[in-house]
């Protein structure tokens, strides 16, 4: 019996040695810098991780990132590692990374504010256009929001109804394969011509 009661414990005792070797290991990050052409889902594939990950960490809205922005990548490779312990284990740890995350977003309703925001830029309102366009853009294309404003300030100055009179180039984008229609329909062309001529169509 008592040889019985010895073996509970050290196997008990194993578990907890993993969950904290685990959990320590899960609070580890990376700084990563901006660069020019990158974007939050690149970003994440490169550290496999996932775009809210970096996104809540970073407080970043609207997908939207800078060159020469430094970036907390957390650490989500220990996921796995973390729940192949007993189900107490991995109970308490869901519940400290819960409270971790809670206390660095500042409080839960910094995170409701986040949510409220990208669920706002994910329709055309009349009013929200710049937030609008780049999201659509960014999450579409998986090109960078600030890429994205860069090529929109440079070719409209963010007028929707401008037309080249020489090329006939129209919108936000200055495609010169529609001659007409709203901001919806305008970022659907962008990203149809994207996906069929790259960033080529924009002398990227």
């Amino acid at each position: 019996m008592k040889k019985f009661v010895t073996s509970i414990l050290a196997t008990s005792a194993a578990a907890i040695g993993l969950f904290f070797a685990g959990a320590g290991s899960a609070s580890a990050s990376t700084t990563y810098t901006v660069k020019s052409g990158d974007s939050v889902w690149a970003i994440s594939q490169t550290f496999h991780t996932t775009i809210n990950s970096i996104e809540q960490a970073n407080h970043i809205s609207n997908h939207l990132i800078l060159p020469g922005d430094k970036l907390t990548i957390p650490d989500g490779s220990t996921t796995h590692q973390a729940t192949a312990t007993t189900s107490h284990a991995t109970t308490a740890y869901n519940s400290n990374n819960q409270a971790q995350t809670n206390n660095y977003n500042g409080s839960t309703n910094t995170t409701a504010t986040q949510t409220s925001n990208n669920a706002s830029s994910s329709s055309y309102t009349g009013s929200n256009m710049k937030s609008y366009v780049l999201n659509q853009m960014a999450s579409r294309t998986g090109v960078s929001a600030s890429t994205w404003n860069a090529i929109i300030t440079r070719e409209s100055g963010w007028n929707a109804g401008i037309r080249n009179s020489s090329s006939g180039a129209y919108g936000l984008f200055q495609n010169m394969h529609i001659n007409g229609g709203d901001v919806t329909a305008q970022v659907n062309a962008a990203v149809s011509l994207y996906k069929a001529q790259g960033m080529g169509a924009w002398a990227l």
